[in-house]
């Protein structure tokens, strides 16, 4: 097992990469924490025989709403959850997600970690303690800024995985490498195949990458006010593809970065070369680049950006592979874009 550390202003957060599932109780404090998990975990986890009280929730973006954490609140009163309880979510990013909310918000905060079960949730979406929900078509609109005390990446459990649920991690992978190690981007380049296989070593040394590379951007930038910006590349696009094509996160992002990446290129940033790179590792790890999406959407989707002043968009961009930098791109600049890079539908 390999810990990585997260320094936040009010907590310390261990990513605890190789611990096992079964080992969950030398992490919670008593012996009953309040389990928030979801169905399609319940078939690959042992969740019900684990001691503890169990909220279910249901699966996809269209759960992650205020709705579903009323829902949770209300349990919790059922089950006479107090300040001294401890929550842990236990899934993929969206149960970590609501799970992080409910814990920072039920009676002003409760402390709380989570067990990833997929690849995304091990190596971006529940690392660094961002929770939060949508609301009114705006992704994760409503959220707090607060670290789980531990995160727990059993990598046993990411053979229990579709191909697809495990495609979406290493698009996730691919952003860090290429925001910010460029010996991971080349690393990624040699093993992809031996990625794609799940093979142990391999697989251990994408998370540990990840997981440094993102938390040490997040020690020294918490609550994203300068550098922990670079985080969002290939996202601005990719929550708004999400949101429009209902394609999994992942692919979202993959295909964002597709376009963030033509824009550096665009912008003079990124040699066309390095973009030829890009496109061509995310074809091997079998992630999608070519993009059909209805523009008139699209664009309003990108218009709901939380990242949005007034007519521009603060834009992530390369300036090399490992090197991000934030620009602003205006929303004209964007609607070109999407009618240049993106095949109507």
């Amino acid at each position: 097992m390999k810990t990585v550390t997260i320094h936040g202003k009010r907590a310390r957060s261990n990513i605890l990469i190789g611990e096992r599932l079964e080992n969950l109780y030398q992490y919670v404090p008593g012996s009953r924490p309040i389990i928030i998990t979801d169905v399609n975990v319940q078939k690959i986890c042992p969740v019900e025989s684990m001691p503890g009280d169990i909220i279910t929730i249901g699966t996809g973006e269209k759960i992650k709403t205020l709705k579903t954490v009323q829902d949770i609140y209300t349990q919790l009163v059922s089950l006479g959850a107090n300040r001294s309880s401890f929550i842990v979510g236990i899934g993929g990013g969206i149960v970590c997600d609501i799970a992080g909310f409910v814990a920072s918000t039920f009676m002003r905060g409760v402390r709380f970690g989570f067990v990833a079960t997929t690849l995304l949730a091990q190596v971006d979406a529940s690392v660094g303690g961002k929770n939060g929900v949508n609301f009114n078509g705006y992704k994760n609109m409503i959220g707090v800024f607060n670290q789980p005390e531990f995160v727990i990446c059993d990598l046993d459990l990411l053979k229990t995985l579709s191909e697809r649920e495990i495609l979406c991690g290493f698009a996730e992978i691919v952003k860090h490498a290429a925001i910010g190690d460029v010996d991971l981007f080349a690393f990624l380049e040699q093993h992809h195949e031996n990625a794609r296989a799940l093979d142990g070593q391999i697989i251990e040394r994408l998370v540990l990458d990840s997981v440094t590379l993102k938390s040490s951007i997040v020690s020294r930038d918490e609550t994203e006010r300068g550098e922990r910006r670079i985080l969002n590349f290939g996202h601005t696009f990719g929550h708004a593809l999400e949101k429009v094509m209902g394609v999994p996160h992942g692919e979202a992002v993959s295909m964002g970065i597709t376009i963030a990446s033509a824009l550096s290129v665009k912008r003079g940033l990124l040699a066309v070369e390095d973009e030829q790179r890009i496109l061509s590792l995310m074809k091997h790890l079998k992630l999608p680049t070519r993009i059909e999406s209805e523009h008139e959407q699209l664009f309003d989707a990108l218009k709901k950006d939380k990242k949005r002043e007034s007519n521009f968009i603060n834009f992530v961009l390369l300036d090399g592979i490992g090197t991000a930098v934030v620009e602003k791109i205006s929303l004209e600049e964007l609607k070109d874009t999407i009618d240049e890079k993106i095949k109507p539908k």
